[in-house]
């Protein structure tokens, strides 16, 4: 094939900033977006592979709904390469690697969802793995939710492109998002871009009721002066954003001892210098 043959066979993927670059029949780094006949699709549009009615303080969000209950559901693929990855095996995978996956309709997870409502149910979280590498999904189903008079939740790392957020964020009421450090090496070491995710963080807080997360990851992220910056930063766009400080436990490849809780203490109180609601978590 003539190198200009070979060109007009890839497809550039438009959800994340890896922008990748797929020839024809091949899958990106999330596994979870392919090159179908010169165009990229999802491969897990409505592939179910966990769902649960959870307590809406385990996305973790503390300020909506408190006491409540909301229908989780995730599927599998992730854009970042988190060596401490907590679900990995969803997330770290595509859906040949996992030994159950359950292909549901928007309008299935609607009815389940309704169904949960004498439970406690108040809508939909779309979590556990990288929700938006199949966004598709995500945004029909919530618009069906929302027509029914349910919320709709996202728990992600944000590491996604405006455009795509724009097609979703009219129906999402509240989000969890991943703020894994906040220097431009570690995201580099996960795979992932900070100033994309700072974007992602500052248009949804216009339109979304949004809280922050930050796993200290000893070795990683785990410096005070970074903590006092991010913290700063989040405060620029409202001092009243919660911010959960999440102390990181051995998982997946990442062996190291379970963050030193004396240091998550200190990073909270750096942090409540400038923002009303912080919280620790895992402690």
């Amino acid at each position: 094939m003539f190198d200009d043959e070979k060109e007009k066979s890839i497809a550039v993927c438009p959800v994340c900033p890896h922008h990748c670059r797929l020839p024809e029949g091949s899958i990106g780094r999330c596994r979870a977006r392919a090159n179908r006949d010169g165009k990229v699709i999802t491969l897990n549009y409505g592939k179910v592979t966990s769902i649960a009615l959870d307590p809406i303080e385990k996305k973790p969000l503390a300020f909506f709904y408190p006491g409540s209950k909301v229908l989780s559901v995730g599927s599998f693929g992730c854009n970042l390469s988190c060596p401490f990855c907590q679900n990995h095996d969803i997330a770290q995978v595509g859906d040949s690697d996992i030994p159950e996956v359950y292909t549901v309709t928007p309008e299935k997870i609607l009815s389940i969802a309704l169904d949960e409502i004498p439970g406690g149910n108040i809508g939909v979280a779309y979590t556990y793995n990288e929700a938006l590498v199949g966004y598709e999904f995500v945004r029909d189903t919530a618009k069906l939710v929302h027509e029914h008079d349910l919320k709709n939740v996202l728990v992600t790392n944000g590491t996604c492109e405006l455009s795509v957020l724009e097609e979703i964020l009219p129906f999402i009421d509240a989000m969890n998002i991943d703020l894994k450090g906040f220097r431009t090496e570690v995201y580099e070491k996960l795979g992932g871009d900070l100033e994309t995710v700072k974007a992602f963080i500052e248009r949804s807080a216009q339109d979304s009721h949004v809280e922050i997360t930050s796993l200290i990851v000893p070795g990683l992220n785990d410096s005070p002066d970074d903590m006092q910056e991010e913290a700063e930063w989040i405060a620029s766009i409202d001092p009243d954003i919660p911010l959960h400080i999440t102390r990181y436990f051995p998982r997946y490849r990442y062996s190291e001892p379970a963050t030193d809780i004396a240091l998550m203490r200190e990073l909270k109180i750096k942090a409540e210098r400038h923002l009303k609601r912080v919280l620790l978590g895992n402690v």
